[in-house]
């Protein structure tokens, strides 16, 4: 039984990394796609979780010059600061603020909801960016496994609780749009409906990887509801590539080594390059009205087998109501 443990958790790690090894190389041969000369967006209000540092920074910092007043969500006030004295060193008019967000209390995630509709402002763009990557084992405030109960289904509650403010604001022609940033790991993901929380073993990459896949069928089944309900709101996920970024903390040290030097010498995208699919799904016209999609390297590519499976985005949908006790939704039906 140990072994067998022991055997899983390694074949989890390889497929992981080869998985990466796999991006990265694609990402060098195809070379680096972004949005280019788009015109202002004064008028739109945008979320961005971990919107302080890394690659959030870099989506919060491109949609505030482009005249987006954005709300940072992140559980740092002091990172948050730094970011947006940093954004308005070049663009002193940026509209920068900060609502504290622990992703991982749905305590938090309520009261950051209530701080945001007390605004009494529209919501144009939220973009569903914070995450963790390979952690040891732990529980949220909430008690969910750390990857699924922050990545999935912190997001999953967010969402939700400003689906009606995001419906609200989308016209005809010009739509509300809700971005998962999910991760090439997918494809090596399964959802265990019978250990969600990892109580019987735990693999970092495993759990990872469901986490991504979580994300990747949410972003599928909202995107259907959100059609049957003809809101002006769409849904789409991507893969903002193999980054050189503070996500690889928890990565064992040699590989960390690694991780850097690929990055030094230009291997892995920057935070900045990671950020253009990003505000690619956010922006392009191309999009407008489109959901349901998955995009790397600002453009559309297919998601894993696994991830188009309706009985799976469904049945994944209606345990995460459950978890986070949302289960009388209007886009339930």
């Amino acid at each position: 039984m140990v072994l067998s443990k022991v055997s899983k958790m390694a074949l989890s790690m390889i497929k992981t990394y080869l998985v990466g090894l796999q991006a990265t190389i694609s990402q060098l041969l195809q070379g680096h796609r972004c949005l280019k000369d788009q015109p202002r967006q004064d008028g739109k209000v945008a979320i961005v979780t971990g919107g302080a540092k890394g690659i959030g920074l870099e989506v919060t910092k491109g949609l505030a010059q482009l005249g987006v007043h954005v709300f940072i969500g992140g559980r740092s006030q002091d990172e948050a600061n730094i970011a947006i004295e940093t954004i308005k060193q070049s663009c002193p008019e940026a509209k920068v603020e900060f609502i504290r967000l622990d992703l991982a209390s749905m305590k938090s995630i309520h009261e950051f909801v209530e701080k945001f509709k007390s605004r009494k402002l529209p919501l144009h763009l939220l973009i569903n960016n914070a995450g963790v990557m390979l952690t040891p084992y732990s529980l949220t405030e909430d008690g969910f496994e750390t990857h699924f109960g922050i990545n999935h289904l912190g997001h999953f509650l967010l969402t939700n609780l400003l689906l009606d403010i995001l419906r609200s604001s989308g016209k005809p022609d010009r739509w509300s749009r809700i971005l998962f940033v999910s991760s090439v790991v997918h494809f090596i993901g399964d959802i265990d409906f019978a250990d969600l929380n990892s109580s019987k073993h735990y693999s970092p990459h495993a759990r990872y990887a469901q986490s991504k896949l979580a994300i990747i069928l949410t972003t599928h089944e909202l995107q259907r509801r959100l059609l049957a309900d003809q809101s002006h709101v769409t849904a789409n996920a991507l893969h903002p590539g193999v980054v050189n970024s503070d996500l690889y903390q928890h990565v064992m040290w040699p590989l960390r080594v690694v991780q850097r030097m690929m990055g030094w010498i230009g291997l892995t995208k920057t935070p900045e390059q990671g950020a253009d699919t990003i505000l690619y799904a956010a922006l392009s016209p191309d999009l407008e009205g489109v959901g349901g999609r998955y995009l790397d390297n600002c453009q559309e590519v297919p998601s894993s087998d696994q991830s188009y499976d309706k009985d799976l985005q469904k049945r994944l949908w209606e345990e995460s109501c459950r978890l986070v006790h949302l289960e009388n939704l209007p886009l339930n039906a």
